[in-house]
């Protein structure tokens, strides 16, 4: 046993050393040769304990994402899934990865479509053909949907297994795409807008696109299927519906087989039916979770220890929550590029620097205040953050005074 352990961080080590070269530049034949004399095949739980190994030596998840889609390139065609497990959900219509697979398969059409649409782009300057790729981009633009219930649903569940580096490269190669897709549309909607510069945008973006297929069914799928239950893809399916589907719908209901999720989730409902004694009275459970829902702000709440222990639930939530997130570190919840503000903000907080901070921003048709607060107990000592966002909009249009109740 010893030996096999001993051999599993050579291999690791090895891996690690050849994404280390590609970074210092040696040329990508050179390492992929390499990669394929010393190894021929490598699973996917490698590559995750590799991405995770560099992060935690220091190397930060942007400089891995830099050059992810090159060591993608080096291990494609040379992944093998060893300890396979004996569940096939991607057959299993309904289960979340067959979903995900689904949307995969939309997702390809229409980077097909625009493949072929991008030559006649290129050579006729009519506003038909400009109009026919914003068709096109709007289309791709609901790959939103599968990236956020990607990092919003399946990220948190495999955290809770030790698995982060899969997540923290994807969310920001998730993000360069959406930001690809988003740039191309508004250049595209520019009166004058530079037809060979949008082509080339384009272009990246069913490039990164692709990659990021095949990081998902041939990496972080296979992973994930590794270490979840079917009461946590049970989870996973019964919140997919909130955030939304891209392209195409679950092919249908998904339940498993033990049917102990839906009765965990029963169970759930049923839950904490007894009062509740705070210092200006009494409430049941129920009533407090009712109260919370129909305030008109969004509360979110990180304990003393960085972890996520309660958001409301109120219908009209303007930035999007969903039960995964309960338990996982506040650091994993945001991306990349604006995480460090967070860390930021949580340690002024502790360190008793700061008491509160806001921040507000234009949101589509929205005026969002953010305000933080630092929870602290009866003695001062710090207990957590408190998170409350609101639309402020329709508070900055009131104006006079109003005494009558509205007809």
């Amino acid at each position: 046993m010893s030996e096999l352990i001993n051999n599993n961080q050579v291999r690791k080590e090895q891996l690690k050393a050849l994404i280390k070269k590609l970074h210092q530049g040696v040329p990508f034949e050179q390492v992929k040769q390499e990669f394929q004399e010393k190894f021929g095949s490598v699973s996917t739980l490698e590559i995750a304990q590799m991405e995770q190994s560099l992060m935690a030596e220091g190397m930060p998840a942007e400089e891995i994402r830099k050059l992810c889609d090159v060591h993608a390139e080096v291990f494609k065609g040379s992944i093998e899934d060893i300890h396979r497990p004996t569940k096939n959900w991607d057959s299993e219509a309904g289960h979340p990865i067959h979903t995900f697979k689904l949307e995969n398969r939309e997702i390809e059409k229409v980077i097909a479509t625009i493949e072929e649409k991008l030559e006649d782009f290129g050579q006729d300057a009519s506003q038909e053909k400009k109009y026919e790729m914003l068709e096109q981009l709007n289309l791709l633009w609901d790959i939103d949907k599968h990236y956020s219930r990607k990092e919003n649903l399946l990220f948190p569940y495999i955290e809770r297994y030790g698995v982060t580096g899969p997540a923290k490269v994807m969310w920001g190669a998730d993000d360069e795409i959406r930001e690809l897709i988003k740039s191309s549309i508004k250049m595209l909607k520019a009166d004058n807008s530079d037809r060979a510069a949008v082509a080339t945008n384009i272009k990246s973006a069913i490039e990164k696109i692709a990659s990021m297929i095949f990081k998902e069914e041939d990496i972080l799928f296979p992973t994930s299927t590794r270490f979840l239950t079917d009461e946590e893809w049970y989870k996973i399916a019964e919140e997919s519906d909130e955030i939304g589907y891209c392209l195409t719908f679950p092919a249908a209901k998904w339940i498993p087989s033990s049917a102990k999720a839906a009765q965990n989730s029963e169970n759930e409902e049923q839950a904490g039916k007894g009062y509740i004694k705070f210092d200006t009275g009494i409430l049941t459970v129920k009533e407090i979770s009712a109260i919370f829902n129909h305030l008109p702000i969004d509360i979110t709440y990180v304990d003393k220890d960085d972890i996520v222990k309660y958001f409301s639930h109120g219908p009209d939530r303007i930035f999007v929550r969903t039960k995964a997130i309960i338990g996982r570190n506040v650091s994993n919840c945001h991306p990349p590029n604006s995480v460090h503000v967070v860390e930021k903000l949580v340690s002024d907080f502790k360190s008793g620097k700061k008491d509160s901070e806001d921040f507000w921003i234009p949101l589509g048709d929205m005026y969002v205040l953010i305000r933080y607060f630092a929870v602290r107990d009866e003695n001062g000592e710090f207990m957590g953050t408190l998170e409350i966002t609101q639309n402020i909009k329709p508070i900055q249009a009131i104006t006079g005074q109003k005494r009558l109740l509205s007809e």
